[in-house]
């Protein structure tokens, strides 16, 4: 007829048994970094990594569970940031250089976002591909 439910006391606590992410230390200690910023059009994506160029943390704005159109809102990057902020903050970074890419709404909201943690950025570049010719034309029609 159904499992019987125990009841435990507040005080019992497992020891080994942790919730995942909370409180956690940081795994590394940097003072600077590079911070990857890709905003396409549903979608924005923030990779932070060190002066080697190895990835320490990222997210996106679906990691946050944002879904459809509005994981390409100014609202979910800056979310991301304010997240990838506090991590980046957690590890003792101090100055960062940014790093973006593509053309969508949170490219600017989520590097103003990770700044609000009190880093500071040192300079920003803009990779963004632009095609020079754009793509092969269609032939002429034979009629």
């Amino acid at each position: 007829m159904g499992k019987k439910r125990i009841v435990k006391k507040g005080g019992d606590k497992e020891s080994g048994k942790s919730q995942p992410g909370a409180g956690r230390a940081p795994k590394r200690k940097m003072d600077s970094g590079t911070l990857y910023v890709e905003a396409t059009y549903n979608n924005t994506k923030l990779v932070l990594s060190d002066s080697a160029g190895n990835v320490v943390t990222w997210s996106s704005s679906g990691s946050l569970g944002f879904a459809g159109a509005k994981k390409g809102t100014p609202f979910a990057a800056a979310k991301v940031g304010e997240l990838l902020g506090e991590r980046a903050s957690a590890m003792g970074v101090r100055e960062v250089s940014v790093v973006i890419s593509g053309v969508g709404a949170g490219r600017e909201s989520s590097v103003r976002a990770f700044s609000t943690k009190g880093i500071h950025i040192a300079n920003i570049q803009d990779r963004t591909p632009v095609p020079h010719n754009g793509p092969r034309q269609k032939k002429p029609r034979r009629v």
